[in-house]
């Protein structure tokens, strides 16, 4: 069985790719200790693919990514908060406003994982990162919350978070844009260091992390 699992999501939003499906594809691909699973950017499927993935897998840690385009870093997410607001349909065409993720949940969840300790491993490999305290409203938003759900709820001794990762130049190329980008080997790099981080350390760092959004 997988130590890790780790998700990333199918392309949306008019993309051709996902740049956080193809890093954690790389990961997966040279780590036999994790197990990579690719999520439907659609709101009523996400959740029970996700599930069904950690079902599988039994991991003692999750780690899901997606793509949050604009931003010039990794940003490991800190807060994920009970609500859908969509601004664009997602791939099946569903575009909830102002509905929860689950009813008569809690309001937040924070991640359990080291999110600073986690930034400034990544930022010593190389790959410039940042703490996030806003996974937005989205598909990626509600995968979070579902999966600290999950994991409060029915498997507390698991510890998981989500995060963000830019653009890949490949993206930006194809749409003729000056928009950050990050190459999907460095942001699996960053993945990897995120997830020998979460691993190996249980108690965050006290100090700033550049938390920006």
């Amino acid at each position: 069985m997988a130590r890790v699992l780790m998700t990333g999501f199918a392309p949306f939003g008019g993309e051709s790719v996902n740049p956080s499906w193809q890093a954690v594809s790389l990961v997966a691909a040279r780590r036999p200790d994790v197990a990579a699973v690719e999520l439907p950017c659609e709101f009523e499927a996400s959740l029970p693919a996700l599930r069904q993935a950690f079902a599988a897998h039994r991991p003692s840690l999750v780690i899901c990514a997606g793509q949050a385009g604009g931003r010039a870093e990794v940003t490991p997410e800190r807060v994920a908060i009970n609500l859908i607001d969509a601004r664009i349909p997602d791939n099946a065409g569903a575009q909830p406003v102002d509905t929860p993720v689950v009813p008569d949940g809690p309001a937040a969840y924070f991640t359990t994982l080291p999110v600073k300790a986690c930034v400034a491993a990544i930022r010593a490999a190389g790959v410039p990162a940042s703490v996030s305290h806003t996974a937005g409203t989205y598909v990626c938003n509600q995968v979070f919350y579902g999966l600290m759900h999950l994991l409060a709820t029915e498997c507390p001794g698991v510890r998981g978070g989500f995060v963000h990762v830019p653009f890949s130049p490949e993206q930006v190329a194809a749409a003729g844009k000056s928009e950050a980008s990050l190459g999907v080997d460095r942001v699996a790099l960053a993945l990897e260091t995120l997830a020998d981080t979460a691993l190996r350390v249980t108690e965050d760092l006290a100090v700033s992390a550049g938390a920006e959004h």
